[in-house]
């Protein structure tokens, strides 16, 4: 099966590289950028008739949009670029998908919640309600898939690290080894996901749907969450980084968000209810503290 991969050079995208050695699926990795040592087709996912001519020229069956605008706070003063990237091009993808009877898997994010009080792990049906222009322009993102109806799985993840790029994992890793104190705020729960976890996850979904075959549309289209299992704070998160990496001279205090000001409210808590994807496909989810310590491993950092 041909698959091809947006935003290959990101933190997905790279796990998305390494899983697929281990197939015998032929991989094309799209990115608007080139990076040296990693073999990148130049793609803008905004291009309608790029899209048509790589997926019709490749014969693409599944692309898999690990590409997005992410950053939070300037999607703000970013509003169009951020619903271009975020809203407008997923739906280009699924018309191109849709044009040859392929898969979408489309990348989301918690922050679709954050608008309502929450205290149990959010589902799938649950209304979004973002608080922010990121949040908003992904659900618009997942909205517009729904309607072009083409075969896809719409995966809402959270707090993504990896050994690539630039991540939580990383900041905190130089911040507790350079800083004699400092302060991480405790009252936003949600659950890490090591990028390789999800891209391996993935991998399965790309797997069941190149062995139904569908005919008449994908048995398991929808929307799923996928985080690693547990629960904790950006406080817990970087006590535990500190703790692996042997950073045990600086003092890490727990503070309130409010002290870090931000021009957009993050979700408190967004938890993710993973019960539909394990069901669904039968996976497995690491606990965090797993997943963390196997990245850290990789990364060489472990004390």
């Amino acid at each position: 099966m041909n698959i091809l991969v947006t935003g290959a050079n990101g933190q997905l995208g790279n796990e998305m590289r390494i899983i697929s050695k281990d197939t015998t699926d032929s991989y094309v990795f799209t990115d608007v950028v080139e990076v040296e040592g990693a073999e990148t087709t130049i793609l803008d996912i905004t291009d309608v008739k790029a899209i048509r001519e790589i997926v019709k020229e490749k014969g693409i069956r599944c692309i898999v949009n690990c590409a997005a605008y992410t950053n939070v706070d300037k999607a703000e003063s970013d509003e169009a670029l951020c619903r271009k990237l975020n809203a407008e091009a997923p739906k280009l993808l699924a018309e191109a998908m849709k044009e040859v009877d392929g898969l979408l898997v489309q990348i989301s994010t918690d922050y679709v919640f954050g608008g309502d009080p929450y205290n149990t792990p959010c589902r799938e049906e649950q209304k979004g309600t973002p608080t922010g222009v990121y949040g908003k322009t992904k659900l618009e993102g997942e909205k517009n898939i729904e309607a072009v109806g083409c075969d896809y799985v719409i995966i809402r993840t959270a707090w993504l690290y990896s050994e690539f790029g630039k991540n939580f994992v990383k900041t905190m890793l130089n911040l507790t080894a350079t800083k004699p104190k400092l302060n991480v705020v405790f009252d936003q729960a949600g659950t890490p996901t090591y990028a390789y976890d999800l891209a391996m996850v993935i991998k399965n979904i790309l797997a069941d749907y190149e062995k139904e075959c569908p005919k008449d549309g994908y048995s398991k289209n929808g929307i799923y969450h996928f985080s690693n299992e547990g629960v904790c704070s950006w406080f817990d998160f970087t006590k535990k980084i500190a703790e692996l990496a042997g950073n045990t001279e600086c003092d890490i205090q727990p503070c309130h968000s409010d002290e870090f000001p931000s021009p957009v409210k993050r979700p408190a808590y967004s938890v993710l209810d993973k019960t539909k994807i394990k069901q669904t496909f039968g996976v497995k989810v690491p606990y965090w503290t797993d997943s963390l310590k196997v990245c850290m491993g990789n990364m060489q950092v472990i004390k």
